[in-house]
């Protein structure tokens, strides 16, 4: 049986109450890895929402004989979306449930909830002196609640902000230690509920990075020509998370003090909530009797400018939609060196709740921009920066290399198997490959590409030469932060002037790699051993070469085969095999970069892993069929050749992740098969400049339910277009309508604000559906 991994980058987008939409889609991601996690363990199937996931699986699986598991393993958001990123990414690390979370949205996103005890007006004639104003902001004509709300909903409205204006003025009306409490108690929750298996693999890498905005700022060292190093300020403040998913559930992703620093910090909306300081998660810890030991660790991670200036308590962290709204950057930063168990289809997949964010009522749009519209406008409805098109356009660079590498390589091999097949004779083929025989065989492969390739193997060996440098030497300031560098350059140039030292300075002589650049590359190439591995992996894929005579059952046997191997070199990138003496070395690392080499060369074991692989790999081939042995043997021994003529030309030899990235979009525009009309026409929480969800339920419920609902028939258009073969448009229609009516049924008891609702929605599904 064929396996494919539908690997999930997601991007939530800061919205202010969308974001109660947003905890809809985010809901079903959740469901559909369970579901996946379920099929794949062979536990009972699912009633409900789960089960529809589970049947479309075994579907594709009886009709294709292809397995798709899905991994929802880097999660990424700013402000609200931030939370929602947060919450998602500690249910599927540890098996606990997302269900607390929706009550924490449905329940307690009202501003009667999270307004600030002190700012509440103690009796009806409080501020009685500000009632003009509040009856001009609310009841003049074209006033901002006329304008952006709802007939039937404007007197709830109305009744809020009064409260609202009459409590305090110049100071934040809702609680920034109530809302810390509302999320370290949803995380509690969470803790406290059933709790299952992790929805990734054992081992398997999850990545959570969250924005937050350092109001004050904080000096980075930028490196320029002239001068050579200057002070910057920098407001931007990632707080990220990487962990291995354990084997048992239950296990938090990080301490819940620092998610709940996370969740608070990225969404601390300006002007709504007061910015986040330590002292006030300090005081949450106080009052409730909780422990954070690992405070002081994580401010240095996260702050290491403020940690080392012990200035970090009086840091100030606003919303992070301020300066990034759509964090693309650190999805793609966490792609970089992921291991890959099997063929791999990534997804970079973003929520936008809002795509129509230009008015298309033409009316609206030619009236005069209003005193508090403008105000409103700037902080909750124009995008931060340009959207996203720069990162997708790296994203499409990047896909676009590895096509150009996919055709490099088979342009080149005919060329190559003929110089393998001459250089071996067709006897090897014949031969039980043993781990010795593997050995020699490589040995004598490499040097012949070496010889053939002339003066451009000069070029091969130094594009390899610093890449790996360039590499040790970002693991090495990685590990170093008390250096205060603002980047690897000077620990890759002191490892430049001391491998030249050691003769490193020329690699070729006389047309022959010297003995030293050949003892230097076995003790550290470890790009060069994941590559031709990768290729191996993807010469077994259906869609680089048909053959029928192979079966898919030896294919797949092999492919398994080739991951485990994979996987011993993939653990030598962990930071755990270098030892907690690591650190002290590195932080010496430009006085002697000598024992910083030394040190990575013994710990990593390149060598004694190699002898490992061949003896799995010699086990491996001995099992294949004959044409499959031919096809395997051809591409490892002539792997040199391809490495040869493809490395100095690639852009990031350092992905493991080989096929090209698609990008897909979850919005109310792209889910039209219950209505028509996008946002417009589902949404309420769009209302009062995207704040219409904090002022009723009903809208929350409505953007709830409609989240659900689009994120499910996403989820169904992402498996059917994994699938090595499109299912036929009815029978995916015919799962979504399945989907919705699941869903519906599994809220009857919770959305209750609305009674036409579910009704309404239902009769729409089966009308258009059938």
């Amino acid at each position: 049986m064929r396996q494919k991994e539908l690997r999930i980058a997601l991007v939530c987008y800061g919205g202010v109450s969308l974001a109660v939409y947003m905890h809809g889609v985010t809901k079903e991601i959740w469901k559909l890895a369970k579901a996946s996690r379920a099929y794949h363990s062979g536990v009972e199937r699912s009633e409900g929402v789960q089960g529809v996931y589970r049947d479309l699986l075994e579907r594709i699986e009886s009709h294709q004989s292809l397995r798709i598991r899905v991994l929802p393993d880097i999660l990424t958001g700013a402000s609200a979306g931030g939370i929602n990123a947060v919450f998602l990414a500690q249910a599927i690390h540890s098996g606990q449930s997302l269900e607390p979370l929706t009550d924490l949205w449905l329940e307690n996103a009202d501003v009667d909830q999270l307004v600030d005890p002190d700012a509440r007006p103690v009796w009806r004639f409080a501020k009685f002196w500000s009632q003009p104003f509040v009856s001009w902001f609310l009841k003049r004509p074209g006033n901002a609640v006329s304008e952006s709300v709802a007939p039937e909903t404007r007197a709830e409205v109305r009744r809020k902000v009064t409260q609202l204006i009459k409590g305090r003025w110049f100071e934040p009306p809702f609680s920034g230690l109530g809302f810390s409490k509302l999320l370290h108690d949803a995380l509690q929750s969470m803790a406290d509920s059933d709790i299952e298996k992790p929805l990734l693999p054992p081992g398997h890498p999850i990545d959570l990075l969250v924005t937050a905005t350092d109001f004050r700022g904080h000096v980075e060292l930028l490196r320029l020509n002239s001068p050579a190093v200057v002070e910057e300020s920098e407001h931007r403040l990632p707080i990220g998370f990487s962990a291995v998913t354990p084997g048992d559930g239950g296990r938090s992703l990080a301490d819940p003090m620092e998610l709940t620093v996370a969740a608070r910090a990225t969404a601390s909306f300006p002007g709504a909530f007061p910015p986040l300081q330590l002292k006030e998660i300090d005081q949450l810890v106080s009052h409730e009797g909780l422990s954070w030991t690992g405070r002081d660790k994580f401010i240095a991670r996260v702050m290491p400018v403020r940690s080392r200036a012990n200035s970090a308590d009086d840091v100030v962290l606003i919303d992070g939609s301020v300066l990034v709204n759509a964090p693309f950057g650190a999805a793609l930063d966490a792609l970089q060196g992921r291991p890959a168990q099997r063929q791999v289809d990534r997804r970079f997949v973003y929520i936008d709740p809002r795509p129509d964010r230009f008015s298309d009522n033409a009316e609206k749009d030619s009236k005069p921009i209003g005193f508090f519209s403008a105000i409103f406008g700037s902080l909750s409805t124009i995008p931060r920066e340009q959207p996203i098109r720069d990162n997708l356009e790296d994203l499409e660079e990047q896909s676009l290399d590895a096509e150009r590498m996919q055709r490099m390589v088979m342009a080149l091999r005919p060329e190559v198997e003929r110089a393998v097949e001459k250089l071996f004779g067709r006897t090897l083929f014949l031969n039980r490959p043993t781990p010795k025989r593997l050995a020699s065989w490589r040995g004598k492969a490499q040097q012949a590409a070496a010889d053939e390739a002339g003066y451009a193997f000069q070029s091969y060996a130094q594009a390899k030469f610093t890449g790996i440098v360039e590499k040790l030497a970002q693991i090495t300031h990685a590990a170093a932060p008390e250096l205060g560098l603002p980047d690897s350059t000077p620990i890759a140039d002191s490892f430049y002037a001391e491998l030249s030292q050691n003769g490193l300075d020329v690699l070729c002589q006389d047309g022959e790699t010297k003995e030293e650049a050949i003892a230097f590359f076995r003790a550290h190439d470890l790009g060069f051993r994941i590559r031709r591995l990768r290729l191996l992996a993807r010469r077994l894929a259906r869609d680089w070469e048909a053959d029928p005579e192979i079966p898919d059952e030896a294919l797949e046997v092999a492919r398994a085969a080739i991951y485990r191997i994979l996987a011993l070199y993939f653990d030598q990138e962990k930071a755990q095999v270098l030892g907690g003496g690591f650190s002290a070395l590195a932080g010496n690392s430009l006085l002697a970069p000598g024992a910083v080499l030394t040190h990575l060369a013994e710990h990593r074991l390149l060598p004694e892993i190699d002898d490992k692989a061949e003896e799995l790999l010699a086990e491996a081939l001995d099992q294949m069929p004959k044409n499959l042995r031919r096809r395997m043997l051809l591409t490892y021994l002539g792997f040199p050749f391809y490495d040869v003529a493809t490395l100095p030309l690639m852009r990031n030899e350092g992905l493991t992740e080989f096929d090209p990235i698609k990008v897909d979009r979850i919005s109310p525009d792209d889910a039209r098969a219950i209505r028509e009309g996008g946002t417009n026409a589902t949404l309420r929480g769009t209302e009062f400049y995207n704040f219409g969800a904090f002022f009723s339920r009903v809208y929350r419920e409505n953007d709830y339910l409609w989240g659900r609902l689009h994120g499910a028939e996403r989820m169904i258009d992402l498996i059917c277009s994994t699938a090595e073969e499109q299912l036929p448009d009815e029978e995916c229609l015919r799962f979504k309508r399945q989907v919705f009516l699941a869903i519906l049924d599994e809220e009857e008891d919770r959305l209750k604000a609305n009674p036409e609702l579910l009704t309404t929605v239902r009769g729409e599904v089966l009308e258009r559906l059938g």
